[in-house]
């Protein structure tokens, strides 16, 4: 998170293609900001902390991958969708189908259009709508507590992956970090992706699998890799 802040924080660091023509583009301190906003609505009125299980029931989306960078600045032990918590209770679910949601003591619903700043339609008595709360939080985290290296930060995949080894085992730097195209809706293996490339100062381009990727889409984003 301080690279994002600190190496060239005004160069685009996240650019999403969606299936209703939306195209977002973040920076590095956007990104910072969007992942520091929706840390302080976690800590503040969800009272995440190092340890608190935190259920992404989301698609690959720029909202998402937020939402993964503030779980881990509060220290949750993260459980990306359709990874399921088994007998782990699951304290907090963010989850973009509030009508299928997953048992949680917290439900979050988290809107993914571009333009959306509440949840459109009734949610269900007790659901906690983020659109219409988070751009209230502040743009700058400080966690009351971090988790160690040895915490969970992580499950996937059936494999419990440590604060320690998010950016070594877990996810390495990108091969020839720079403008990284991928297309996908799986949640997994977007953040994996994004680890690696920021980690390496690269930048990703995430797509939808509804988009077409065309060569004029490539040359704009100057897309270095796909």
């Amino acid at each position: 998170m301080a690279a994002l802040r600190q190496r060239d924080p005004t160069a685009p660091r996240l650019t999403w293609y969606g299936p209703q023509q939306e195209r977002i583009e973040l920076s590095g301190r956007v990104l910072d900001n969007w992942a520091a906003k929706t840390a302080n609505f976690l800590t503040d009125e969800l009272d995440a902390e190092p340890g608190t299980t935190l259920l992404l029931d989301l698609p690959a989306h720029w909202k998402s991958l937020c939402w993964a960078l503030a779980g881990w600045q509060c220290g949750t032990n993260l459980w990306l969708s359709p990874e399921s918590p088994g007998a782990a209770p699951v304290e907090i679910a963010a989850t973009s189908r509030p009508e299928d949601s997953p048992p949680a003591a917290t439900t979050v619903a988290v809107a993914l259009g571009a333009l959306d700043m509440r949840w459109r339609g009734a949610l269900p008595a007790g659901m906690v709508d983020y659109a219409d709360q988070v751009r209230a939080h502040g743009d700058v985290f400080a966690p009351f507590a971090k988790a160690s290296d040895n915490d969970v930060a992580l499950m996937a995949a059936g494999q419990e992956i440590t604060y320690g080894d998010l950016l070594t085992d877990y996810s390495k730097p990108a091969a020839k970090p720079g403008r990284v195209l991928l297309q996908t809706d799986l949640l997994e293996k977007a953040v994996r992706a994004a680890l690696g490339i920021w980690a390496g100062g690269g930048s990703l381009v995430l797509v939808h699998p509804d988009v077409e990727v065309t060569e004029a889409l490539i040359n704009s984003e100057k897309v270095t890799v796909s």
